[in-house]
């Protein structure tokens, strides 16, 4: 069975020059699952793990570097007019920024950082679609025996006419993981496109607005069957790429840890920034400008950075003379000193 493996890819990938194709799925699936990876141990804290990509407090999402991946892949091809093995190094780089991109969807759908919130599955949904069409891109008409050099036969083409007008019912009828597996194996959205359509569904709404007993049967099946099928596929995505936080619930510290180290650095940065004199500073030099005053050394705001250090040193003594009264004061009312 392995033995045949070189064969058939040679056979069905790299002549009919398909390779490229076979390349960009390879990345996009290698791409998703490590940066799921990389997430859920940074979401649990492990300690060995890099962690997230900070430079200077600044949290970088990885479409970033999904979008420079498809840039550079864009470049190359147009570059080096799609010649081997260039068109092959740009299908595995864009395929790697497909991932990355496609992991990251709905935070450019909703533009704010949903990730780990419920609207995060929508990432999920969008990178399943992109393989099954890159994978049904890959194959062709292979699930139905026709490879590129073989004769047309007229019934095959009717019959994959006839699947995807089945897989277009399927999907308005809200079945939609049935009609997109569908389209690679046949007689599968058939039945799908049979059955009564989801209550939710367009094709629900069209037909069963005026068939009350027709509606109450697809609310009853949805019921029964569909919130199963539905909990399986959630379990699935929570196995793939984690389990989302639940609304109200606060997450977890090492979800939070990048965002509380760029808060920390970002403070560290503007206090080390120059700041206009507020009425705190201004307070506090006039403070100091009346100690130096009594030892002869009076300070101005304009003339602060000439007296730093005798304002250091009246500061310091006027410290030194109060550790000096307290210890007094505790002396006193310990009885070993008498008051004067």
């Amino acid at each position: 069975m392995w033995g045949d493996l070189p064969d058939y890819y040679t056979q069905h990938i790299q002549d009919p020059g398909k390779q490229p194709l076979f390349l960009l799925l390879v990345g996009f699936i290698s791409s998703f699952l490590f940066i799921r990876f990389s997430v859920r141990m940074i979401r649990r804290g492990v300690k060995w793990w890099p962690g997230n990509v900070t430079p200077g407090g600044l949290h970088i999402h990885h479409v970033v570097f999904g979008v420079f991946f498809l840039l550079v892949a864009g470049f190359v091809v147009f570059a080096t007019d799609g010649s081997h093995p260039w068109i092959d190094a740009a299908g595995l780089l864009f395929g790697m920024g497909c991932g990355l991109v496609l992991d990251e969807f709905a935070l450019l759908l909703h533009l704010e950082d949903v990730y780990w919130s419920e609207q995060g599955r929508k990432s999920v949904d969008a990178v399943i679609i992109g393989i099954l069409f890159t994978g049904l891109l890959l194959v062709g008409y292979l699930p139905l025996g026709v490879t590129p050099d073989a004769p047309v036969r007229w019934g095959l083409i009717g019959i994959i006419c006839t699947n995807a007008c089945f897989t277009v019912v399927a999907l308005l009828k809200g079945k939609f993981w049935s009609g997109m597996l569908g389209i690679m194996v046949p007689g599968l959205s058939w039945i799908a496109a049979i059955r009564l359509a989801r209550p939710r569904s367009p094709w629900a709404r069209w037909r069963y607005t005026h068939r009350p007993r027709k509606f109450a049967r697809a609310r009853r099946r949805e019921a029964r069957w569909h919130r199963r099928a539905d909990q399986a596929r959630l379990w699935f995505f929570d196995l793939i790429a984690g389990k989302p936080t639940p609304p109200g619930v606060e997450p977890s510290r090492a979800h939070l840890f990048a965002e509380r180290w760029a808060h920390r650095v970002t403070a560290r940065l503007e206090h080390a920034a120059y700041a206009p004199l507020d009425q705190a500073r201004v307070r506090r030099l006039a403070r100091l400008n009346r100690l130096a005053a009594k030892h002869g050394t009076p300070l101005s705001l304009s003339s602060s950075r000439s007296g730093s250090a005798a304002a250091r040193g009246v500061a310091s003594a006027e410290s030194a003379r109060r550790r000096a009264a307290a210890r007094r004061r505790r002396a006193v009312a310990a009885g070993r000193l008498k008051r004067r």
